[in-house]
């Protein structure tokens, strides 16, 4: 059987938002695997289990270029350690930078794109004279490079720590903003089922299987529970699915206003600022006490 720690369990808590006794016997049932822990929860205490899931811990900001014809875009999620940098001119000015560089020069991966050369030196020697201007550590995290099958729209939101880039086939451009803005308030995983990794299919299939047993359904009824549970969270994921923001109706789905404009999306990307990276949570009475003990006993 694995230790549980405090620290694991404070860890399921932040991710969960779950009591903390709830997530101890968790990771215990679990025997220490976190994943396990958190499907444990989802079944015993539904999407309560997720609501803090979504939580941004890491600072930084999303940045966009688009061509002036709309047929090449990039964006690019640029991080640092607070806020308050992320609003620094200079941090702004290079994040803008590097995404024009990503979409002219087209760069196979960050080493690359930290390789070419910008303001008379590279990319990666500007963000260390950056650092060291600053005083804060700065990285460059993901980008992605589009040449579009339409025209481009962008959207940023939240001081850029939300940005998108959507791909429109056949409309105007309002249209395309007005699905790019969609995309960054319903943050869907995918255009359609076919784009949703097949693992989020599974855990969502094994949750739904362990909820109709824990309510008692009969064995029988299980395995098509389980598919309209499914088919349900797939509609809430996918973009063409969603239920439009601005829809009048409050019933009109993005394919639905797609055909009405007779347009298609042939891609999008959503960049969140620190979406998935785990940000360390100082314990400020657990740190000023270690410091009071520690000079207890240099006296």
């Amino acid at each position: 059987m694995a230790a549980i720690t405090a620290s694991m369990v404070a860890e399921l808590r932040a991710k969960t938002d779950a009591p903390m006794m709830q997530c101890k016997k968790a990771l215990t049932e679990a025997d220490g695997d976190m994943v396990k822990a958190e499907e444990i929860l989802r079944v015993k205490l539904g999407t309560k289990a997720t609501q803090a899931a979504s939580r941004v811990t890491a600072e930084g900001i999303v940045g966009t270029y688009i061509a002036a014809d709309g047929k090449l875009a990039a964006i690019v999620e640029v991080n640092c350690e607070t806020d308050f940098v992320a609003k620094n001119d200079d941090f702004l000015a290079f994040t803008k930078a590097v995404a024009e560089l990503i979409a002219t020069q087209n760069p196979a991966d960050v080493a690359a794109l930290s390789a070419l050369p910008l303001q008379g030196s590279t990319v990666e020697a500007v963000r260390t004279t950056l650092v060291g201007k600053i005083g804060e550590n700065m990285t460059i995290r993901r980008f992605q490079r589009i040449e579009a099958k339409g025209h481009v729209a962008a959207y940023i939101h939240g001081g850029a720590k939300i940005g998108v880039l959507v791909d429109l086939v056949g409309s105007d451009e309002a249209v395309a903003r007005d699905i790019a803005m969609h995309i960054a308030a319903s943050k869907p995983k995918a255009l359609d089922s076919t784009g949703v990794d097949a693992a989020l299919i599974e855990t969502e299939r094994r949750v739904a299987v362990e909820k109709a047993r824990e309510a008692g359904k009969p064995e029988a009824m299980i395995e098509k529970i389980a598919e309209g549970s499914v088919q349900k969270f797939l509609k809430e994921v996918t973009l063409l699915s969603q239920v439009f923001v601005k829809a009048e109706d409050g019933k009109q789905t993005i394919e639905q206003l797609l055909k009405a404009k007779s347009a298609s999306v042939a891609s999008f990307t959503l960049y969140v600022v620190g979406e998935g990276i785990e940000k360390k949570v100082n314990d400020f009475a657990a740190e000023v006490a270690a410091q009071a003990a520690a000079a207890a006993q240099s006296r």
